[in-house]
């Protein structure tokens, strides 16, 4: 395997498994994983939120763990990574308001490196506004973001991914397999 350098942009209320599953699985197969979140420093940690699936009609969410991040933002610089994640939950929703982290998130796509985002993690690529003519799945309160960007949005089953492209997108966690492997399948 290519070990490659991987960003991961998080935020405080960031989806528990959304962001420990993926960077556990990538650092498991021996790729390097930055963690980082703005104006948070190497060490800092973020809360995280359980969002669950419960029959009603939005998930529930409870507190998740705190994640230590492991590189400080300000301190990153795109062009040595080789892919990004971006994990759902509610982090994105303010992530997208921080101009650095858009700026950060476009260079992925003009380079045309690998990006894998999941849930809420929509709401950064539309904010970024690189979702003109692809298919991209989220958590369904995303969709019509998606669509407003220019983006398709792929009706898929929660279990599933989709890839167009360089970028992978899930509608939330039960995805992990299939996002994680079309995401694997691209760094390869």
């Amino acid at each position: 395997m290519n070990n490659k350098k991987i960003l991961m942009i998080t935020g405080d209320f960031t989806e528990d498994y959304e962001t420990m599953v993926p960077f556990q699985t990538l650092l498991a197969v021996g790729h390097h994983v930055d963690a980082v979140c703005p104006d948070k420093v190497s060490g800092d940690t973020i809360a995280t939120a359980i969002h669950d699936f419960e029959g009603d009609q939005t998930y529930t969410e409870k507190r998740g763990h705190n994640f230590t991040l492991n590189a400080t933002f300000s301190d990153i610089n795109v062009a040595d990574y080789d892919a990004l994640v971006i994990p759902g939950g509610r982090a994105p929703e303010y992530l997208r308001l921080n101009d650095e982290v858009l700026t950060m998130v476009r260079h992925f796509f003009i380079e045309d490196k690998p990006v894998a985002a999941i849930c809420h993690g929509a709401q950064l690529l539309t904010a970024a506004g690189v979702l003109e003519g692809k298919a991209c799945s989220a958590y369904p309160a995303c969709k019509p973001e998606v669509i407003q960007s220019g983006g398709s949005y792929a009706e898929i089953e929660i279990d599933s991914a989709v890839t167009d492209g360089n970028l992978v997108t899930a509608p939330a966690w039960p995805a992990h397999p299939a996002w994680l492997a079309q995401f694997m399948a691209l760094l390869n």
